[in-house]
């Protein structure tokens, strides 16, 4: 038997741009969602070690919702690395923060839970910069013709 007839072929498929719109979603739900678009774990040809999912665009994104008070009672932390250097901050911090961001598309809530659902690794941190997040409707994406999904009809 050929043993060269046996080659593996890996998935090299096309980035396409989808937008979320996030007005009332619960926001562990949705990060979890978008999780799974920017990994590619929602196509067919999914390939674990390599970055085949889609480009996603977030909008509406201050009118997301946690469930209870979870906004003002859940805490992050944060090390700094020196002695009393433990830093705690809520949901709401993170919601002000992204009013006065410079970079644009770059929420602190939303890359902090997506970053926590996608692989610690290099990976992982390419993925996320397929991430971009907006407070309004408005996005500096449309160039790209991205599509419209409805994200409550995802599994």
């Amino acid at each position: 038997m050929d043993t060269l007839s046996y080659k593996t072929t890996s998935a090299t498929s096309e980035k396409k741009w989808v937008v979320i719109d996030a007005t009332d979603q619960v926001l562990g739900r949705l990060c979890s969602k978008i999780a799974k678009i920017l990994r590619g774990k929602n196509k067919a040809d999914y390939t674990p070690n390599l970055d085949c999912g889609d480009c996603v665009i977030v909008i509406n994104a201050d009118k997301v919702v946690m469930n209870g008070d979870k906004m003002t009672k859940h805490e992050y932390l944060r090390y700094t690395g020196y002695p009393g250097g433990q830093r705690t901050f809520t949901p709401q911090d993170l919601m002000n923060k992204s009013h006065k961001v410079t970079m644009q598309g770059k929420h602190p809530l939303f890359i902090k839970v997506v970053k926590g659902m996608l692989p610690k690794t290099k990976l992982g941190a390419q993925q996320l910069t397929n991430l971009h997040v907006f407070n309004g409707l408005e996005h500096p994406f449309s160039d790209k013709n991205p599509v419209e999904i409805d994200i409550n009809k995802m599994k």
